[in-house]
């Protein structure tokens, strides 16, 4: 088997340079793989893996059955909302009802956070606009639309803008179904071959293992994406989106993908799939 560089596409926020931390610096045995960092915010990446232009790439869970002809996902690198998720906040208190009909500004059509709030209200419940997920809670409160959705370090910094909690998703989805709330993954491009998937995965497993490890370092490593975030908040937010559930899916974290792919399939918002492929090291 040739070992030759891969692309590996992640969004330039924490807890994606967290999990990345090994691979970025070599401090662990890559079995001869060598990995381009693309840095880039997960639509894009959508965009790029429906493309199939990297190697391995952070996903959307939505965006997943779009490329699965190209792609499998691998068994580590999730991220999973565990009882939190993507939220709904807006300059005044409402009700979840009250969101129907309302522009709502989302951070991306394939991200997960997107499907959720159609499963949630209903598709075409709502009037929507996209805006990088990283200007909607200056623009929600400035007044640019009735209501935001946000993901990565907003949940945490939303008050800071003064604006109000409307719902989140990861609640309301831990109630719905009993499982965490599957938002993104890694994938890797089937035509590497079973036994350098296989291997590639394994790699990227150790660096999320080493990362998990050497916490502080790979901590301090990730400040540098950290918007907004001094070290103890973005030890909070690497703490929400790297965990157990980053090292493997387990049955429960692949019933979540699969659950969630099945109800977006049937509100037609996604491609239905037979089945999810997972590869593990």
């Amino acid at each position: 088997m040739t070992k030759r560089q891969l692309t590996l596409g992640h969004s330039p926020d924490p807890d994606d340079a967290f999990m990345f931390y090994a691979l970025a610096t070599d401090k662990i045995d890559t079995k001869g793989w060598q990995f381009e960092h693309v840095l880039q915010d997960i639509q894009t990446l959508n965009e790029r893996a429906m493309r199939a232009e990297l190697d391995i790439t952070a996903i959307s869970i939505h965006a997943y059955p779009e490329v699965a002809k190209n792609y499998a996902l691998t068994s580590c690198g999730s991220s999973m909302g565990d009882g939190y998720g993507p939220m709904v906040v807006a300059r005044e208190p409402m009700a979840i009802e009250d969101l129907k009909g309302k522009t709502i500004l989302v951070p991306g059509e394939k991200t997960t956070a997107f499907l959720g709030l159609n499963l949630l209200l209903g598709r075409g419940a709502f009037q929507h606009r996209v805006v990088m997920f990283d200007e909607i809670l200056q623009a929600v409160a400035a007044g640019e639309a009735d209501a935001g959705l946000i993901i990565h370090e907003g949940q945490l910094t939303y008050q800071n803008q003064k604006l109000e909690l409307v719902v989140d998703l990861g609640v309301w989805w831990q109630g719905e179904t009993g499982l965490p709330m599957p938002l993104g993954g890694n994938c890797i491009r089937r035509d590497l071959g079973p036994e350098a998937m296989t291997e590639v995965t394994a790699v990227l497993a150790e660096s999320i293992k080493y990362s998990l490890d050497h916490r502080q370092e790979a901590v301090e490593h990730s400040l540098q994406y950290a918007r907004d975030m001094g070290h103890d908040l973005a030890d909070k937010f690497v703490g929400m989106y790297v965990n157990e559930w980053t090292m493997d899916y387990g049955p429960r974290g692949q019933q979540a993908v699969e659950e969630i792919l099945r109800r977006g399939a049937e509100i037609g918002m996604v491609p239905s799939l037979e089945s999810v492929d997972f590869v593990t090291p």
